[in-house]
């Protein structure tokens, strides 16, 4: 095969924030690459961190598909490069999450990639799942049973990760791949929005809005309108065509069987005020002043 074998549609939005001047955050959206990265560190480290990371990724772009091993070797160009952003000053770091457009056996995949806790979803059918996993305190007490689903958003440890890119980490990163369908949406974004915004809300966003610019734009919005108080980052991919995919036969079941789907669908969406977010799709390294 010499053309892809997912063809997409995509759109992205970033805003900073209410509460932060500075935009940490980082995207890619270039086929085969769909890719947020949230950076820490504080001033420009984080800027600077996320930026590196998605300056090495966007090395792939334009390519029909892309496999692990690509995903690999950019990461590790991306770890060499963030520690020298970190050589005497703060611990720079960043997360990073997304999906790239594979090629397996003349089918469409997504591989999905995930360091920290920005989130990759997948929505499908009306039913929105959570393909990634956080690396995070809260979600390793979640999985030990020693805290309540309802207590983690506002657990006090949320924003505690387990593993990024530098920022003294070296925690290998989670690959996932995922058999594409024709519908498939899938949704990254940085925890700007999944902080904010409940599950159940962001599925309704994303069935109400067809266009993904217009649905990316939304939901940074939507995290706006509910305070904001961290960058925000939005990237929407929408499977148009799917090699090797047969749409009559389609599964509505979700495909991470470790991860239950969620999603419910609204008939009104809020009246929202306007705001001004970048909508840039080009490859875009997040950057600002300090906080």
């Amino acid at each position: 095969m010499t053309g892809s074998p997912i063809d997409v549609a995509h759109g992205a939005a970033t805003h900073p924030g209410l509460r932060r001047r500075a935009n940490e955050d980082a995207y890619l959206a270039a086929a085969p690459l769909f890719l947020v990265a949230d950076g820490m560190g504080g001033h420009e480290s984080g800027a600077a961190a996320s930026a590196a990371v998605v300056t090495e990724f966007t090395r792939l772009a334009g390519r029909p598909s892309v496999g692990v091993d690509d995903m690999r070797a950019a990461l590790t160009r991306a770890r060499t490069a963030v520690r020298a952003i970190s050589a005497g000053a703060r611990a720079a770091g960043t997360t990073l999450s997304g999906v790239a457009i594979a090629d397996i056996g003349g089918a469409g995949y997504w591989l999905t990639i995930n360091v920290g806790d920005s989130r990759t979803y997948r929505f499908a059918r009306g039913v929105l799942e959570q393909i990634s996993v956080d690396h995070s305190l809260v979600q390793e007490m979640l999985d030990a049973g020693v805290l309540a689903p309802a207590d983690a958003a506002v657990d006090r440890r949320r924003n505690e990760i387990t593993r990024a890119i530098g920022a003294g980490s070296e925690g290998e990163p989670d690959f996932w791949l995922v058999p594409a369908e024709p519908g498939d949406r899938i949704l990254v974004c940085s925890d700007g929005l999944s902080g904010e915004v409940e599950a159940e809300r962001i599925a309704e966003v994303l069935a109400q809005v067809s266009a993904p610019m217009e649905a990316a734009t939304r939901l940074v919005h939507e995290a706006m309108v509910r305070g904001g108080r961290d960058n925000i980052t939005v990237v929407i991919v929408d499977a148009v065509r799917v090699a090797g995919s047969d749409d009559d036969d389609y599964d509505t079941a979700p495909h991470r069987r470790d991860l239950a789907g969620r999603g419910a669908v609204a008939d009104v969406a809020p009246d929202l005020s306007d705001i001004d977010i970048d909508t840039d799709t080009r490859p875009r390294a997040g950057a600002g002043k300090g906080l």
